[in-house]
């Protein structure tokens, strides 16, 4: 196991491990804006396999926090399926899918600049 003591920011593996998080970053922005999130699940998925190796690196809270993101995304865009199929009405459903929508984008503008800069996100205590 690794740890940030003994791993340089320019090293091999963290340089790796960056340009994965960089990658599945653009890979969750396009399947975003070209599906709204209906593909979101496949980079959540290599997020879930790329994320063990991040342990104990400031990377690990980037998979995490792209994670996250998607599934309080997927967690509101249901709540706007529950609207939009009630008596609530299109109107409510279609107010939640748009704060969603700039809630992810801005999660996902927020993940990529710290990432960009080397800033781990912040991490809720679990």
């Amino acid at each position: 196991m690794t740890t940030d003591a003994t791993l340089d920011y320019n090293s091999p593996y963290i340089a790796n491990l960056r340009s994965t998080a960089w990658w599945l970053y653009i890979f969750h922005a396009v399947c975003f804006l070209f599906t709204l999130g209906i593909f979101s699940f496949v980079p959540l998925i290599l997020n879930y396999l790329v994320r063990p190796r991040a342990i104990h690196t400031w990377l690990y809270t980037h998979q995490t926090w792209q994670i996250r993101s998607f599934w309080w995304y997927f967690a509101w865009v249901a709540l706007g399926w529950v609207f939009y199929f009630t008596i609530i009405g299109m109107i409510f459903a279609a107010v939640v899918w748009v704060l969603a929508w700039c809630w992810y984008t801005y999660r996902l503008i927020k993940g990529f600049l710290y990432l960009n800069d080397g800033i781990p996100m912040p991490y809720p205590e679990e």
